[in-house]
């Protein structure tokens, strides 16, 4: 079951309301058993074809229902406007290809997440609020936040999945010095892929792949690194992986 709610960020978009998606699972509120949580990014392509960007979302609905995960998924709807979701999606400044500049909004964005979004949804649903319980996953930008979130508020999350980073963001340096200066507990999951046909769409995301999983695994963190086989940029392609990191984060199905 999926519920929708209006929630604001005061800090990027004052009162402007966007979506934010609750998935709960198989009967729940039957008994008072908690759940762990698993924060999302691009809330609006998760659960519904017909809310999804580009009119295909993830199926996560129909995964978790189908095989009876016991999980609650909290997500929210990206800024869709202009270049504000790259900018409310990157820890760093950058310059996008077509020349604009990409003011970084990502702490911002997280800030209210772990600070105002997390204690909402602790206090409303029956979780599991610990650190060892909260877990974070995106794609695209979405995964590059993902990496920053176990970086810089490994005191929240205690594990995460980064489907198709952005780790070409300023050719690389943006996530390789946010693993550089990271200290990760030794209970800290990391699940990362790329699919093989995106390798093409930026000429430095092989090395930097490469790179940010050796990083990772220097330092200590338990971590999962996937070529995806045929893997393309898209919803569809993340769909398949599902499996594979929910079984890597440690979700497994009833």
């Amino acid at each position: 079951m999926i519920e929708r709610f209006s929630v604001t960020i005061p800090a990027l978009t004052g009162e402007k309301e966007r979506t934010a998606y609750v998935y709960l699972p198989a009967g729940y509120g039957e008994t008072e058993k908690r759940y762990p949580v698993l924060y999302m990014f691009d809330g609006h392509n998760l659960f519904s074809d017909e809310e999804a960007t580009f009119g295909k979302c993830w199926g996560l609905e129909d995964y978790l229902d189908k095989t009876q995960t016991p999980l609650i998924v909290a997500a929210v709807e990206c800024n869709h406007q202009g270049h504000e979701r790259l900018k409310e999606y990157t820890p760093e400044s950058f310059t996008f290809k077509d020349g604009a500049y990409i003011k970084a909004k990502g702490k911002k964005y997280m800030d209210w997440l772990v600070k105002e979004f997390k204690p909402f949804i602790d206090e409303n649903y029956l979780t599991l609020p610990m650190r060892e319980d909260t877990a974070i996953a995106g794609s695209s930008m979405g995964g590059l936040m993902t990496l920053f979130a176990l970086c810089k508020y490994g005191k929240t999350f205690s594990r995460g999945a980064a489907l198709s980073p952005s780790l070409w963001v300023n050719g690389g340096k943006t996530a390789g010095g946010l693993i550089e200066k990271a200290s990760f507990k030794k209970d800290v999951k990391i699940y990362l892929d790329y699919g093989s046909k995106e390798f093409s769409n930026h000429e430095e995301q092989k090395e930097a792949f490469s790179k940010a999983c050796a990083a990772l695994i220097l330092k200590g963190a338990n971590v999962t690194c996937r070529v995806v086989e045929g893997g393309t940029h898209s919803e569809a392609s993340w769909e398949r992986q599902i499996p594979f990191f929910m079984s890597a984060l440690g979700f497994f199905p009833n």
